[in-house]
């Protein structure tokens, strides 16, 4: 009897494991940029406005806006920002650096060319070509800025 329920046990953890990595429910409207004191939200429409970059990673190509310049839209001083935590919608977390965050390059993605952004990608998403996967944060929903 032991021996069933630590397998029951053992099933219903890796079920609710698995539970919790499923984003695709999670799509949001808005995207949140905050030092802990003040609070910007914006939805695709407004980062469209800001204009489309493109840069291309994986094989595809992302349309987005640069996250300096989102940043610096929101009121930030780069030379002032210590770092920049991407968090998505189930939690996961990267933190970026300045030799990261200050980037021409690194987009906050809202479409791929063709279309909006895949249910994969949600409805944000973090572009940083030629770094590795888990830096291309997905499910994009809030950027917290730390000052220096």
């Amino acid at each position: 009897m032991k021996k069933i329920g630590w397998i029951f046990s053992l099933s219903v953890l890796l079920l609710s494991a698995c539970a919790t990595g499923n984003t695709e429910g999670n799509m949001v409207e808005s995207l949140i940029v905050t030092d802990g004191d003040d609070e910007y939200t914006y939805s695709v429409n407004d980062l469209e406005k800001l204009g489309a970059k493109e840069e291309e990673f994986m094989g595809e190509t992302y349309l987005g806006v640069p996250l300096k310049d989102l940043l610096m839209e929101a009121g930030f001083d780069i030379d002032n920002i210590k770092t920049v935590k991407a968090l998505a919608s189930d939690g996961f977390s990267i933190l970026y650096d300045s030799p990261l965050f200050s980037r021409e390059d690194v987009l906050v993605a809202y479409a791929i060319s063709g279309g909006s952004l895949s249910k994969e990608d949600g409805t944000f998403r973090m572009v940083l070509p030629g770094e590795e996967g888990k830096l291309n944060l997905r499910f994009l929903v809030q950027l917290v800025v730390e000052i220096k």
